[in-house]
C-alpha cells in the first residue's frame, strides 16, 4: 500500500488508515476478539497507519489498539491519537454498568471527559495515552475538536504540542475537526504538519476545496481525510441512511443514489469511488476509514484497490454533481 509523508515531518502514513473509534464500541459493542481481528486484518492488508483518541470509548479504543499492535515492530507502523479531552475517574465508578450509550459509545461509565486545552492538559493527555497504548512515543498528535476553545488552544494547547514535538515525544502535530475554517487557520497561523478533516471532502461535500486544500498545498502541509462516506450515506445510499450522523435529507439521498447509478454503470461500487476520490488531490496524504470488523477492513482495502475509470469522474463533472478542485498540480480528482 502506498505511503506518504505528513508535511515536512518524517512521519509516514499509508494511504488507507484504520480508524479505531469503532473498536472503542462506537454506537454498538465490539467484542475484544473481534477488535483484535479487525486490527490483524488491517495489518494483513498492508495498513500501517492507525488512528485513535481518548474520547473513543473512554480510553477503550487506545487500550485495544495498543494490545493489538503489541509485538509488532515499532518502526513499522504509525499511531495517531488526540488531545483536548482528559479522562478522569468517577468516584465509586468501579461498579458502574452501561445504561444506554456514553456519548455514542457502549462502555461502562467509569470516567468522565473534561475539555482541557491548557499546556498541562495537553501534556497529561499525551502521557495518559502513552500509558493506555503501551508506547514510548506518539507518532501524530491532533488537537481534537477545538471548535469552542479557540482562544485557549492557540494560546496554550498548540504551543504545548510544538514543545512535545521538539522533545521527540510526538513526531508530528496537527488538529482534527469536522469543519474547515479553523483547520485553515491552523495551516496559516501555526506550524502544524497535518490536519485531519472529517466529512468535508467527499463526493457530496466539497467544502475543503474552498480554502483548506489550496492552503495546505501552498504551504506543503498534509491533509488526512476522514468521513469519506459521510457517516454512511455514501457507503449504502437508501432511505434511512445517515449523513453526518443524522438522517440524510432527501436532496442528498437523491444525489447519492444518482452517483451510485453512474458508478455502477462504469462497473464501480460507490464505496470505491467515495474512498478514492480525495486521494487524487495533491494535498491529501491519506483517507481514514472507521472499521469495526475484519470484514469491513477487507472491504475497505478492496475498495481502495478497485479500478475507477476516468470516465466516471468525467461524467459526474459533466453533470455538475462533482466539484472541480480549486487548485491542483495538473492532476484532477
Amino acid at each position: 500500500m502506498r505511503r506518504n509523508t505528513l508535511g515536512r515531518s518524517a512521519v509516514g502514513i499509508t494511504e488507507l488508515s484504520f480508524g479505531a473509534a469503532a473498536i472503542g464500541n462506537l454506537f454498538s459493542e465490539v467484542a475484544p476478539e473481534r477488535a483484535a481481528e479487525a486490527v490483524e486484518a488491517a495489518w494483513d492488508e498492508g495498513v500501517r497507519y492507525f488512528d485513535t483518541a481518548p474520547h473513543y470509548g473512554l480510553g477503550l479504543s487506545e487500550r485495544r489498539l495498543g494490545e493489538a499492535l503489541r509485538g509488532r515492530p515499532r518502526d513499522a507502523y504509525t499511531v495517531s491519537t488526540k488531545v483536548g479531552r482528559v479522562l478522569e475517574p468517577l468516584p465509586g465508578a468501579g461498579n458502574a454498568t452501561v445504561e444506554g450509550l456514553d456519548e455514542g459509545f457502549a462502555v461502562p461509565v467509569t470516567h468522565r471527559r473534561r475539555w482541557d486545552f491548557s499546556a498541562d492538559g495537553i501534556r497529561r493527555s499525551v502521557e495518559d495515552s502513552l500509558g493506555r497504548l503501551g508506547l514510548d512515543r506518539i507518532d501524530v498528535a491532533y488537537l481534537h475538536d477545538p471548535d469552542d476553545h479557540a482562544e485557549q488552544v492557540f494560546r496554550e494547547g498548540y504551543p504545548a504540542l510544538e514543545k512535545l514535538r521538539a522533545e521527540g515525544v510526538v513526531g508530528a502535530i496537527g488538529a482534527g475537526m469536522n469543519q474547515t475554517a479553523m483547520l485553515t487557520r491552523f495551516l496559516r497561523d501555526t506550524d502544524v504538519d497535518a490536519v485531519l478533516c472529517a466529512g468535508r471532502y467527499t463526493l457530496l461535500d466539497g467544502g475543503a476545496l474552498d480554502e483548506l486544500l489550496p492552503e495546505a498545498q501552498a504551504r506543503g502541509r498534509s491533509v488526512v481525510v476522514g468521513g469519506v462516506f459521510n457517516s454512511g450515506l455514501l457507503a449504502d445510499p437508501r432511505p434511512g441512511a445517515t449523513y453526518d450522523y443524522a438522517a440524510a435529507p432527501m436532496s442528498l439521498l437523491d444525489r447519492a443514489l444518482h452517483m451510485q447509478t453512474v458508478a455502477e454503470r462504469h462497473g464501480v461500487p460507490l464505496r470505491a469511488a467515495a474512498l478514492q476520490y480525495p486521494l487524487a488531490h495533491p494535498a491529501v496524504a491519506g483517507v481514514l476509514v472507521g472499521t469495526r470488523s475484519a470484514h469491513e477492513v477487507r472491504d475497505a482495502a478492496a475498495m481502495m484497490r478497485a479500478p475507477v475509470p476516468d470516465a466516471l469522474w468525467d461524467e459526474l463533472r459533466a453533470e455538475g454533481v462533482l466539484r472541480e478542485p480549486a487548485t491542483t498540480n495538473g492532476e484532477r480528482p
